[in-house]
């Protein structure tokens, strides 16, 4: 129905499937004629009888642009871990002319639709993993930390707040010097991760390069600092020489590296066990 969110029918159209996970697109959103998808990454072989860690990973672009691709390797390597995996599509300036409020609207409903449809999916609603990179990690991070920017629409019994956090040099100050300040203006102090730090943050872990022209090292330093006065964990990891998208699968080196770190994050969260080892690719 336009200008309704569907929760209440699971659309989900069969893609294609490989031999270690299957894919799917699921629509979670209708904003009038728009309708929002995400890509479902799971193990091949699901146990009905158990529940599955999961993460949801937002695409990078300055809330721009942007393709729910550039995380489709890290969703086909932690689906092969054991996890269900989610590539949101959300709505951008080029494709949807909105500002980036409404991007965190969707990216709000997004973790609302896979905690209300846990059970479909068989996942593990304590072990709920928000991802992203630049305005993506924004966004992963905003879901846990912004209190501002639902959709009129979105059941707000229903917690969109993950449980963990891993990010890909984040946007993660909105203030005055910060990225984006000229399309956010005052709207910074409700929308800014870095000015809404508080008790209770969920476990992150921060991926930076030194040589980051968007994100400094000074904030990302203070983003730890402040998490820790919170007593919430955050574990910054600087890659030297490393510029902005430095994470990204064409970087195969620095890809490998972030994603086996990811990884040993998440398992000392209880969320993936040290075995079986999956081979990177």
């Amino acid at each position: 129905m336009p200008g309704k969110h569907i929760f209440s029918t699971l659309v989900v159209l069969v893609l294609a499937y490989s031999h270690c996970f299957s894919q799917e697109q699921i629509l979670y959103k209708q904003i009038d004629t728009t309708k929002l998808f995400m890509e479902l990454h799971q193990p091949e072989q699901i146990d009905t009888t158990k529940k599955y860690p999961a993460i949801a990973f937002f695409f990078g672009g300055g809330w721009n642009g942007g393709s729910i691709k550039q995380f489709e390797r890290h969703a086909n390597y932690f689906a092969r871990r054991g996890m269900v995996c989610f590539l949101v599509d959300y709505r951008v300036k080029k494709r949807q002319h909105i500002t980036p409020f409404e991007s965190l609207k969707d990216a709000k409903s997004a973790l609302r639709f896979i905690r209300q449809h846990a059970e479909e999916f068989h996942i593990d609603t304590s072990k709920i993993v928000a991802s992203g990179g630049s305005a993506g990690g924004h966004l992963a991070a905003a879901t846990a930390l912004i209190e501002d920017y639902n959709e009129s629409t979105d059941d707000l019994s229903v917690n969109c707040r993950p449980n963990a956090l891993v990010l890909f040099n984040p946007v993660i100050d909105n203030g005055p010097g910060g990225y984006g300040y000229e399309r956010i203006g005052d709207e910074y102090k409700n929308f800014s991760p870095l000015h809404n730090i508080r008790k209770g943050t969920p476990p992150t872990i921060f991926f930076l390069g030194t040589k980051d022209v968007l994100i400094p090292i000074e904030t990302a330093e203070y983003y730890k600092v402040v998490m820790e006065k919170v007593k919430s964990r955050c574990e910054l990891r600087l890659y030297e020489g490393a510029g902005h998208g430095f994470f990204n699968y064409r970087n195969l080196e620095y890809y490998k590296q972030t994603v086996s770190e990811a990884d040993i994050f998440l398992q000392s969260l209880g969320y993936l066990k040290n075995d079986p080892v999956i081979k990177i690719e």
